[in-house]
């Protein structure tokens, strides 16, 4: 009997191990489905965030989302997605977009299903009817990483949208017993204004696939985009349209080219195409894939990704390729919490954008087609936003290729460019030349110092030194003869000298760490021209003359296009020393006087009419501006000056103030996830500063428990002991169960894995971190 016991014993204990194993190879995925269910990718299409609620995948080159107003250029600020929430009209389904931009292009081959009735043009969105717009409703969306769908309710069809990395899938069920049409429109741009289209073609191939492209000048200039399209179901006619009026001279017509049903192929600048197909009462699946290339190479990208109709395993693949994603974070925390974080980390991967055929050919600035072997060509750098914060994150959630493939197609745009110079602001491979600054330059910093290779240093550094010398850009001349950008030269020229200091001081660090002195020793000298923006009459950064006078009259509250600052005022603008906070208090006279400072930014009361004219100025806090990214490092500066605590307390308003779950639930523009990376090292508790010096400045955690799953395989676990809105402050901090007393954290601290652990509290504890020989990284300190 007793025996028998032992052996039930056992039996029991191995079924208990085995539902053990079952659980835990289990639990993974379900955590990471849980995120994935945790995101909205409507946050942020309302009020100033300018991001899209449709289907893409983390860092797809389509982005097919639906359109519900297309304004004209100098109406188009709030629909630079396409999509504004506050609509309730959708003018089509395009297939590429900016998520959060300030400014606007792409909305390229937009489609829209009709039944019944075609009109070719899109009509007045206050005129239901009069065009091919339709109605919608929200309570009739559905959007998740990889889906959108929406019912047109004045025709009574429902899209649905999903997307691979180079096809857009759509899926159009229509109302029974009524003809059915897919209006193809490539006149229709976002940031609209006649003349936009410079060329574009339709042709329809003998096997059903209809190809094409357009060519705009936009945002960037001379910017091509080819397609191939298929149907699910057979074409039972077609109608090609040139809406095109008053051409003085359009050569000789081909065959059938007086009847628009008889046309094979059409070239214009005012393209439309009507595809009819049998109504049987099933959906029809219609796939677009893109290319910069080619017709051809359009087709191969389709044969490629999706060689059939299938939307519900295209739709499955994006799942998956999003749940990976978002499985470099497992976080605890309120419902809420969860949708405000995972979707901050869904939107920080949507960009940069892959460009690249799925042969690895792409289209250059030098408008040639070039092959990329062995890494991934990427473009949609938002650089000025996104070297503070997103890239560096990608640093710690995305494997390493995926920089080093950011870096080589930085390095092949300055080969490719006829400037010789690093991006400042590109997408489809083109520059744009929006912002200030060489910030390329902190992004291939960042990753080397980090360690992260599979490009050329050498070259690279050559880039860097090329781009920060390259004088006919943004005073560059005058800054490396005076030290300085003279504002009666050249505008915005505060701004210019303080970001062009931080890129210098990257150039330096890295030169530093390839063995080369020469350039190391330059660039930090470099990296003190701030010293000369710094007025310490007044305690603000402030624009010189050639003469070396500080423009008068002064107003730090002042602000505009081509002033000074660059989307910011002096309130803004003077903290703009990452590379050197103790050099900072210094000028100021010391710490005491910094952090008065600090304060009076984030007390002042101001009205927000101040900001009226600037669009880009938003997320107030005082004169902080949480909505455009030369804030977004201020609040961590007290604890460079000894007080974190202070940093977790400003923390704690930005957060509440500034970050919503909802349409509007983003302060200002996202940047093509800049906001967002904000939002998700915030939540963790550190941030990034300067890149480049491998430290992250300790605020505060949000969350109970947060781990970063490392691309190398290790875990980084957060724990905040008792955190509530009740208890903001960090009483105590462990890592890796040895107390910490500095409030930063070295990247290969949070590589290595492990556990920094808080004990959080109601009140401050103004003891902890506030060593001056455990400060943070500033270069005039060590």
């Amino acid at each position: 009997m007793q025996h028998r016991l032992i052996a039930l014993s056992r039996i029991r204990w191995l079924a208990l191990l085995a539902a053990l194993a079952v659980f835990a190879s289990t639990a993974a995925p379900r955590a990471a489905d849980s995120a994935y269910r945790a995101v909205d990718p409507f946050i942020g299409t309302g009020g100033e965030g300018h991001t899209y609620p449709g289907a893409t995948v983390p860092f797809g080159m389509v982005q097919l989302s639906p359109d519900t107003q297309i304004k004209p250029r100098k109406e188009a600020y709030g629909w630079a997605a396409g999509y504004r929430h506050s609509d309730s009209t959708i003018v089509g389904f395009s297939h590429t977009h900016f998520s959060g931009s300030g400014h606007s292009d792409l909305g390229d081959i937009l489609l829209m299903p009709i039944a019944g009735t075609v009109k070719l043009e899109r009509g007045d969105v206050g005129t239901p009817g009069s065009g091919y717009t339709a109605q919608f409703d929200h309570a009739s969306e559905q959007a998740q990483p990889g889906y959108y769908a929406v019912t047109l309710k004045d025709r009574n069809i429902r899209a649905e949208l999903t997307a691979s990395a180079r096809v857009g899938v759509h899926r159009y069920q229509f109302p029974k017993g009524v003809p059915a049409h897919v209006l193809v429109d490539l006149r229709t741009s976002l940031y609209d204004y006649p003349g936009k289209v410079q060329w574009s073609r339709l042709r329809v191939r003998s096997d059903g696939t209809v190809t094409g492209f357009r060519e705009t000048r936009g945002w960037a200039p001379g910017r091509q985009l080819y397609f191939a399209m298929r149907f699910s179901r057979p074409l039972t006619a077609t109608q090609l349209h040139d809406t095109e009026q008053d051409i003085p001279y359009k050569g000789f017509p081909p065959p059938g080219d007086k009847n628009p049903a008889q046309r094979a192929q059409i070239e214009g600048r005012q393209l439309v195409g009507v595809f009819d197909v049998a109504n049987d009462g099933t959906p029809l699946v219609v796939t677009v894939a893109l290319s910069p290339v080619s017709e051809d190479s359009a087709i191969a990208n389709l044969a490629a990704e999706v060689p059939g109709f299938d939307f519900d395993r295209v739709r499955a693949d994006a799942r998956a390729q999003w749940t990976q994603a978002l499985s470099a974070i497992d976080a605890q925390g309120t419902p809420k919490q969860r949708t405000q974080l995972y979707t901050a980390l869904y939107h920080t991967l949507l960009g940069p954008t892959l460009f690249m055929d799925s042969d690895g050919r792409y289209r250059g600035p030098d408008n040639a087609v070039h092959q990329a072997t062995g890494w991934s060509h990427y473009s949609t750098f938002s650089l000025w936003d996104t070297y503070r914060a997103l890239h560096p994150l990608l640093t710690l959630v995305q494997p390493p290729q995926r920089t080093s493939d950011v870096v080589n197609s930085l390095l092949a745009s300055r080969r490719e460019s006829a400037y010789g110079i690093l991006p400042v602001w590109a997408f489809h491979g083109l520059e744009t030349w929006c912002m200030i600054g060489y910030h390329a330059v902190p992004v291939i910093a960042d990753a080397y110092m980090k360690g992260i290779g599979g490009f050329d240093a050498n070259e690279a550094l050559d880039a860097m030194v090329a781009s920060a010398n390259y004088g006919p850009y943004d005073g560059i001349a005058q800054y490396r003869e005076l030290g300085y950008v003279p504002i009666d030269e050249e505008g915005e020229a505060a701004s210019k000298t303080l970001e062009y200091a931080f890129d210098d001081w990257t150039i330096a660090q890295m030169a530093d760490k390839l063995g080369k002195p020469a350039i190391a020793a330059e660039f930090s000298k470099r990296a003190s021209n701030w010293k000369h923006a710094f007025d310490p009459a007044t305690g603000y950064m402030r624009a010189r003359t050639r003469a070396g006078t500080f423009r008068e009259p002064f107003d730090p509250s002042a602000s505009g296009y081509g002033s000074d600052y660059t989307e910011g005022n002096a309130w803004q603008y003077s903290w703009y020393v990452p590379q050197d906070v103790a050099g900072l208090a210094a000028a100021h006279g010391g710490e005491d006087t910094l952090l008065a400072r600090l304060d009076a930014v984030f007390d002042a009361k101001v009205d927000p009419k101040v900001f009226e004219h600037m669009e880009d100025i938003t997320g107030l806090i005082g004169w902080y501006a949480h909505g455009n990214e030369p804030s977004h490092h201020v609040a961590y500066l007290y604890a460079y000056a000894g007080q974190p605590w202070r940093t977790q307390a400003r923390l704690t308003q930005i957060m509440g103030s500034q970050y919503h779950a909802g349409p509007e639930g983003l302060a200002g523009n996202d940047d093509l996830g800049q906001m967002s990376a904000w939002y998700v090292f915030t939540t963790l508790g550190f941030y990034p500063v300067a890149p480049g010096s491998n430290q992250y400045i300790i605020g505060r955690p949000f969350l109970p428990r947060a781990t970063l799953n490392l691309p190398n395989g290790k875990r980084f676990s957060v724990i905040a002991e008792g955190v509530s809105e009740a208890r903001p402050y960090i009483g105590s901090a462990t890592l890796n169960g040895q107390p910490l007393t500095r409030a930063y954290l070295t990247h290969a601290e949070i590589q290595a894995g492990g556990e920094l652990r808080f004990r959080m509290q109601a009140t401050p504890n103004q003891q902890w971190a506030i060593d001056p020989a455990q400060r943070p990284y500033s270069m005039s300190a060590r």
